[in-house]
């Protein structure tokens, strides 16, 4: 059944028909019966889906709308919002995954019985799932997101679905309820601070040698069973996802919308790369449970080896997520997932666990943390942060919650090993052994892409060690030119390269420019840095040398092809007026197919980015895993990319064939007895032509390939066209060769002259 109510936005529909949202602004002037706005604003309407799927399959402009983009498409017009719908969704998933004839009873009656019946089926689902979601007792207000600038800006309508209204469950215990007035670890909050809406009191209790606790109010859970009145108008929606599902599996239909709402969201959510939850989840090695205290979405307990009995423990300040990540981890594997709504370092919902693991990538720079109401808490085993050591505090929450033994891995930023302000609790981290390893990743390995964060591997000490050691390696070496991050495989083989012989041994043989064991005496100076860049010996002067004369010669070699590659004089010739054509009314012809880049697709495919085409490098990006079908390029395509104001076509040869096309790329597939595809994208690169084909209704300028020009001329005289554009590429690749290896032999004989690898004679 489709739902009337479901609203799609001008992009929604533009990716329904596969054209740019200029197309659907000049339907809407062209077409006196193109659906009328039924919501949104005046510079952004909102259409009936129905309506708009009803036009646009009269005007012949859709055979059907596939059944992954009408759920997209009712999941994003939702009209409480779309997490609200995707907490819906998920809790239904999870009623299909574990108890699928349940549902195929209650979805044969109408939507209001099905809204009536469904809350109580959930809470028989949800409560074995997360220990109490669904037997609330009294609202409670969350912490907002505002109090620790949590990584997700979206609030709203999650506050009415999803958010769970009882308190937190037992750790240790997952069948077990917290009582209001039970006494608590006094590492959740102090006197000071309010904990959803309650003040939290001190009393006196022995916990890691100091003599303080506190009461403090419940916390909420992350998930609840919706009511029957919110499920209602999500009930069109719940019947697409399990028709989904019946195609996709139930897992795989919540990632693939989760993963279209982050990709639709960028600014309101900072992710942790998939494979970067995998390298921090390996060093941390297997474990039965595992702690998030600043969970996001999930992507790092999701990382995590699946085994026997193992307990998921997620918390996070933002409602929204923190239903979302349990809701993904209880999909994604057998184990218990514990989740809880609350700002960590002020309302802890954990304070009794002892985890085998913590993961966490907390927010960065945070100045309101907590520094005024928790300066006695007695987690600062090394020491009091200081107010702009939020990072520090992190740290020490991890290592508070760890039993002894167990492992930490935080990504942190790259000023917090060398900050003065956090010098004295960075040298009894290292005293008393609990900082095991601070790793450089490469620049573009996770969010600010612009630096080179860091991972610090921590263990809570059973023992002092006697001669302590500490791993310092660096991994920037792994970076790569284009967007898609650094090469994940080359960093996973080096980080774990190191720490795994080091973790077994206590020190690690030297391996210059990468990894060292350095004695912990060595760094206990006045500025206890921690920087690996400035303790790592250089790479060995026989291999720099050995490099930049490699480098040299390639260069060499590059010029000389450039000066044969150099085109000739160019011939005046009189202008022509020739007739043009479009490529959309090319498409219509079947003289080309036109597709556009997607937002998941398997593992492991190399991944076409529009950083690729615009710089000529090799794919080097990746997509969320799911199930969508990924676009494969195919040798003779002709890529296009949208965003940006360039004018820049690429074809497709046999290396780059095979290669998922990315996001903002439109790729044109040529029938060759019509078309040749050099002539098709040199004509694509005309300054003029993409100048009429753009878009300058926002900061960022988008090109409506459909708009784009060419001549009509015979296949013959496209083929001379198609040669000598042909011979254009040639050149610019190498232009752009010789500049990369320009700039690599200036930059090492630099490097090579300071560091007195290379002699100046």
């Amino acid at each position: 059944m489709q739902d009337n109510a479901t609203e799609v936005t001008a992009a929604g529909i533009a990716r329904l028909a596969g054209v740019g949202r200029a197309a659907v602004s000049n339907w809407r002037r062209r077409h006196a019966d193109f659906p009328k706005p039924v919501g949104g604003t005046e510079t952004s309407p909102s259409f009936a889906l129905a309506e708009v799927e009803s036009w646009l399959r009269r005007q012949g402009k859709l055979a059907e709308v596939p059944l992954r983009e009408r759920v997209w498409q009712q999941l994003a017009g939702h009209p409480e919002g779309p997490v609200t719908a995707l907490t819906h969704v998920g809790c239904v998933l999870l009623l299909i995954h574990d108890r699928p004839t349940d549902w195929l009873e209650l979805g044969a009656g109408s939507d209001e019985r099905l809204a009536a019946m469904l809350p109580a089926a959930l809470r028989q689902v949800l409560t074995p799932r997360f220990g109490t979601a669904g037997t609330g007792v009294e609202a409670v207000a969350p912490v907002p997101s505002a109090v620790r600038g949590e990584r997700s800006v979206h609030t709203g309508p999650a506050g009415n679905a999803g958010i769970a209204v009882n308190s937190a469950p037992g750790v240790n215990n997952p069948a077990a309820v917290h009582d209001p007035a039970s006494v608590h670890d006094p590492a959740a909050v102090n006197s000071r601070a309010a904990v959803n809406g309650r003040s939290a009191v001190n009393t006196p209790t022995a916990v890691h040698g100091h003599a303080t606790a506190a009461v403090h109010a419940p916390t909420p859970a992350a998930v609840h069973a919706p009511t029957g009145p919110e499920l209602l108008p999500s009930a069109p929606l719940l019947r697409g996802a399990a028709e989904l599902a019946a195609e996709l599996g139930a897992r795989r239909t919540f990632e693939f919308l989760l993963g279209r709402h982050l990709d639709a969201n960028p600014r309101q959510y900072t992710l942790t790369p998939a494979e970067l939850a995998g390298l921090m989840a390996d060093l941390a090695g297997p474990a039965r449970t595992v702690l998030d205290p600043a969970c996001g979405t999930g992507a790092l307990l999701r990382a995590v080896t699946s085994r026997p009995d193992q307990e998921l423990y997620a918390q996070d300040s933002a409602p929204d997520l923190a239903a979302l990540a349990a809701l993904r981890l209880a999909l994604h594997a057998p184990a218990a997932v514990r989740g809880a709504v609350g700002d960590t370092l002020r309302a802890d919902a954990f304070p009794r666990l002892r985890a085998d693991a913590v993961l966490c990538h907390p927010p960065f720079n945070e100045r309101n943390w907590g520094h005024d109401e928790l300066a006695y808490d007695p987690r600062w085993e090394y020491g009091f942060p200081a107010r702009t050591e939020s990072e520090l505090a992190w740290v020490q929450h991890a290592l508070a919650r760890l039993t002894d033994g167990g492992t930490a891995v935080l990504l942190m930023p790259p000023a917090a090993a060398s900050r003065r302000s956090g010098r004295r609790i960075r040298a009894d981290l290292l005293r008393r052994g609990a900082l095991r390893a601070v790793i450089a990743l490469p620049v573009g390995a996770a969010p600010p892409y612009n630096i080179p964060l860091h991972l610090w591997v921590l263990r809570r000490p059973e023992r002092a060690p006697a001669q302590p050691e500490v791993l310092l390696a660096d991994a920037g070496r792994f970076a790569t030119e284009g967007r898609g991050g650094p090469d994940w495989r080359a960093v996973r083989d080096a980080v774990l390269g190191a720490w795994r012989p080091f973790d077994r041994a206590g020190r690690l043989d030297e391996q210059p420019g990468l990894a060292r064991s350095v004695p912990v005496i060595e760094l206990l100076d006045d500025d206890v840095d921690l920087a690996p860049a400035r303790h790592l010996p250089p790479a060995t002067a026989a291999e720099g040398a050995e490099q930049l004369t490699a480098v040299r010669e390639r260069l060499g070699e590059t010029l000389h092809r450039i000066t044969d590659l150099t085109p000739p004089p160019a011939d005046a010739v009189r202008l022509a007026r020739r007739p043009l054509t479009t490529v959309g009314e090319l498409a219509r012809g079947a003289a080309l197919v036109m597709l556009t880049g997607g937002n998941g697709g398997p593992a492991r495919v190399p991944v076409l980015t529009d950083s690729d085409v615009l710089t000529g490098t090799d794919p080097s990006g990746s997509l969320p895993e799911s199930d969508e079908e990924a676009v494969l390029t195919e040798t003779g395509d002709v890529v296009v990319p949208v965003l940006g104001g360039g004018s820049m076509a690429r074809v497709i040869d046999e290396a780059t064939a095979g290669a998922a096309l990315g996001r903002n790329l439109v790729l044109l597939r040529p029938d060759p007895t019509a078309l040749d595809p050099w002539f098709l994208a040199g004509f694509l690169r005309g300054t003029a032509n993409n100048r009429q084909a753009s878009s300058y209704a926002s900061t960022a300028t988008r090109l409506d390939v459909r708009r784009l020009q060419l001549p009509r001329v015979p296949l013959d005289e496209q083929r001379r066209y198609g040669a000598r554009f042909r011979a254009l590429d040639e050149f610019e690749r190498a232009l752009r060769l010789a500049g990369r290896l320009g700039e690599r032999l200036v930059r090492g004989m630099y490097d090579g002259l300071t560091d007195g690898t290379v002699a100046p004679d």
